[in-house]
């Protein structure tokens, strides 16, 4: 029952969250970031930003043979840490600048094995405060979901 909250008998809409502090500088800024050829974790995976928007995003990320077990799936750690990277970055846009975002727990529901194709993950703040952030994480695989992760970040202030 996604977009829904139970009441009584009742199933009442959400209220979606509202992020007036959205900044598409940053957005932008993060999705250049995320262009081939930078480094870290997320580099070498080849995690990319398609799209981000006011408390979400589009990433997408290619399965490559190197990511496959010797079963030939894709191994859970590296959606294990597609979706960790995509929790934290999803929150910098509606962060206040110069704060930093900080998972403190996920969760991961791998559904199906994965072998080959590109994994796309969308993510959305659900709820955010000024110290956390709540975000749900769909990820599909060639039309099907393989994955359904939510997690919470801590927002660390900016360093005065």
């Amino acid at each position: 029952m996604q977009g829904k909250a139970r009441s009584g008998q009742d199933d009442v809409p959400m209220a979606a969250p509202t992020f007036d502090t959205y900044d598409p500088k940053v957005a932008a800024g993060l999705m250049a970031a995320h262009a081939d050829g930078r480094a870290g974790l997320d580099g070498w995976l080849g995690i990319r930003l398609d799209e981000m928007w006011a408390g979400g995003l589009r990433a997408t990320l290619p399965v490559r043979p190197d990511l496959l077990t010797n079963f030939g799936n894709l191994h859970g750690g590296v959606l294990s840490a597609y979706c960790d990277h995509v929790l934290g970055i999803v929150c910098y846009p509606v962060m206040p600048r110069g704060a930093w975002a900080a998972t403190t727990e996920f969760k991961l529901n791998l559904l199906a094995p994965v072998t080959s194709g590109e994994l796309v993950a969308t993510a959305a703040i659900l709820a955010l405060s000024k110290r956390t952030a709540v975000v749900r994480i769909d990820v599909d695989n060639e039309g099907r979901t393989v994955c359904l992760a939510q997690g919470t970040v801590l927002i660390m202030p900016p360093r005065t």
